[in-house]
Parts: C-alpha cells; sequence; structure tokens
C-alpha cells in the first residue's frame, strides 16, 4: 500500500510539474514507443518518421516503432492518437493534413488539433512549387496574376491535396484573382493532365514536379516555403513574388496525446532536435526535399495554430464550404 501510495502522489506530482523534469526523463522511455503516420509506408512523411526513429530509437535506448495508419487525409490517425494514453508512448507524426486542413474542411472534425494534442517538435517544411504549363504566357507571379484579372476564370488549376487546394485558393484571395478549380485523387493524375496542357496551373510538391521542371516540361513561378529551395535557388518565394501574406505551408511535426507531462515532451523535444542535426538524418531530409526547421514545444504550439487559422481562413476566401 505504501509503494501505491508513492506513485500516485509522484503521478500526482508530475501531471502537476512540480518535480524537476530529469526526475522522469531519465527513467523514459522503459519500453517501445509507437509512432503513428498518417500515410502510407514510402510516403514523403513515412521517410521522415522512419529516419528519426532510427536515430532517436539508438540515444533513447528503446525502440521507435513506426505504425503506418492511412486514410481520410490523417483524420482517422489523428483520431487514433487522440484515443491514447498520455504517456509518451503513442507519437504521432503528423503534417498539415491532419493537424490543420483536414479539420478546417470538415464540420464536426473527430478532434481539436489544438486542444486534443500535445505538441512536441516542429520538424519541418516540405516544398510545394506554383508552377504553370510552358502554353502560359507567364514567367513570374505578377504575369499570372495579370493574366488572370483579364479573363477571370479562363485559366484552370490542378489539386492533388489539400496544400493545393487551400494553397491556391489563398493565393487567388490574396491577388484578387479568379481561376477555375480542377480536382484530382491526388498529384499524379493532376501531374499527367498538367503536362498535357488541359490545365494551366498547379501547387505541387517537389517530389512529383521536380523532374518535370528540370526537363522544361512545367515552369516554377514561385515556392511556397519561407526561404528559397536549393533544389531551384532561383526560383522567388512566394512572398518574394508579391504575394506578401500568403501563409498556407505543408510541414511536418510530432505530437502526442493530450496532456503528456512536461518532462516527457521536453525529453522527446531535445532527442529529436539532436537528431535534426546528424549527417545522416540531413542528408536524407536533402533528398526528399524537405526542409528543416525545429522548434520549442510552444513554437509547434503557436504553429499550429497559426497553420489552423491559416487553412480555416483560406476555406472562406474561396468559398469552400466544410463538408
Amino acid at each position: 500500500m505504501k509503494r501505491r501510495s508513492m506513485l500516485h502522489a509522484i503521478t500526482a506530482s508530475m501531471a502537476a510539474g512540480s518535480l524537476p523534469a530529469s526526475v522522469f526523463a531519465q527513467n523514459y522511455p522503459s519500453k517501445p514507443i509507437r509512432l503513428v503516420v498518417p500515410f502510407p509506408a514510402g510516403s514523403s512523411t513515412d521517410m521522415v518518421a522512419r529516419t528519426y526513429a532510427a536515430q532517436v530509437s539508438q540515444s533513447l535506448g528503446q525502440a521507435i516503432v513506426v505504425e503506418n495508419k492511412a486514410g481520410a487525409d490523417g483524420l482517422i490517425a489523428g483520431q487514433e492518437v487522440t484515443r491514447s494514453a498520455g504517456d509518451g508512448y503513442t507519437l504521432f507524426l503528423a503534417t498539415n493534413s491532419p493537424m490543420a486542413a483536414g479539420p478546417a474542411m470538415k464540420k464536426n472534425p473527430p478532434y481539436d488539433p489544438l486542444k486534443d494534442f500535445s505538441p512536441i517538435a516542429d520538424l519541418g517544411r516540405y516544398t510545394f512549387f506554383m508552377v504553370v504549363h510552358p502554353s502560359v504566357q507567364a514567367n513570374n507571379l505578377a504575369e499570372l496574376v495579370k493574366l488572370a484579372k483579364d479573363a477571370p476564370g479562363k485559366l484552370s488549376y490542378a489539386t492533388g491535396n489539400t496544400t493545393g487546394i487551400l494553397g491556391v485558393a489563398q493565393f487567388c484571395s490574396l491577388a484578387g484573382i479568379q481561376m477555375t478549380h480542377v480536382p484530382y485523387k491526388g498529384e499524379p493524375q493532376a501531374m499527367l493532365d498538367l503536362l498535357a496542357g488541359r490545365v494551366q496551373a498547379m501547387m505541387v510538391s517537389s517530389g512529383t514536379s521536380i523532374a518535370h521542371l528540370r526537363d522544361g516540361k512545367i515552369r516554377a513561378l514561385a515556392v511556397a516555403t519561407a526561404t528559397r529551395s536549393p533544389l531551384l535557388p532561383n526560383v522567388p518565394t512566394m512572398v518574394e513574388a508579391g504575394i506578401s501574406k500568403f501563409t498556407i505551408t505543408s510541414w511536418a511535426a510530432l505530437y502526442g496525446p493530450a496532456n503528456m507531462p512536461k518532462p516527457i515532451v521536453e525529453r522527446l523535444n531535445k532527442e529529436f532536435m539532436a537528431a535534426a542535426q546528424r549527417p545522416e538524418v540531413k542528408a536524407a531530409m536533402e533528398k526528399i526535399a524537405f526542409v528543416q526547421t525545429g522548434s520549442t514545444p510552444e513554437g509547434l504550439g503557436s504553429h499550429t495554430k497559426e497553420q489552423y487559422d491559416a487553412y480555416r481562413s483560406a476555406l472562406r476566401a474561396a468559398g469552400i464550404e466544410p463538408e
């Protein structure tokens, strides 16, 4: 009974944050950790997850087991995580899909991305380019805006994911232009029609577009990241190209269920940020054009709110009704 009372007292103090972080961090983890990924094996997010998991497993001394749970733009995986204990043994390698775009596009989302998760570490940004077919008489974003203003609705754009949908929607809203939306099930299908000239523009991931960009089959007008991409360093950012309030980005970050003890959150943040600096991790991320960032847990919390608000605003501006 004394041992049980002591455990209860420690747990209560831990939750209240009244004991030093080192007391708990040094004993965590004592068993394997599950890392839920909202996309299939082989996806960019899966590659990020497995690269970091391999490194952090070594430093923690426990296996981090990647579990792919794809479907519904990541909402299925997100809901799975919210139903798990906040003890540090279930983690979520999430993107803007389950943490911003997906919930924003639902009238009744299965969870609140700002209340039902513990932010741990911002890992980085995926590279998305705003591209056009070579037949489009625009060599920069300003020229594309002029074309669209001269003939509202004549230009069409393809989308294959939520980042593409809301990224172009925000661009059109901020630029004061109208283009016709042509949705596809995924980027590969959308890219086929862009290459054929059946649609004129697209906001597309580097993985789907880089080979075609280098071959000159499509043209990049801007990149949707805070800094220029080393893949195409001469392509300006959306902000540099004149869309000063553009905020939609595609990102990946580490979360856990709500109410995780602060010492465990801090330990995980430290380990993942340390892994991010290792040469093998940097090299792996460069191969998939993943721009590493890094943050405190508090910084990730602020970023998540900013992005959730941005996606909801983009939806409203585009006249897209949540389903």
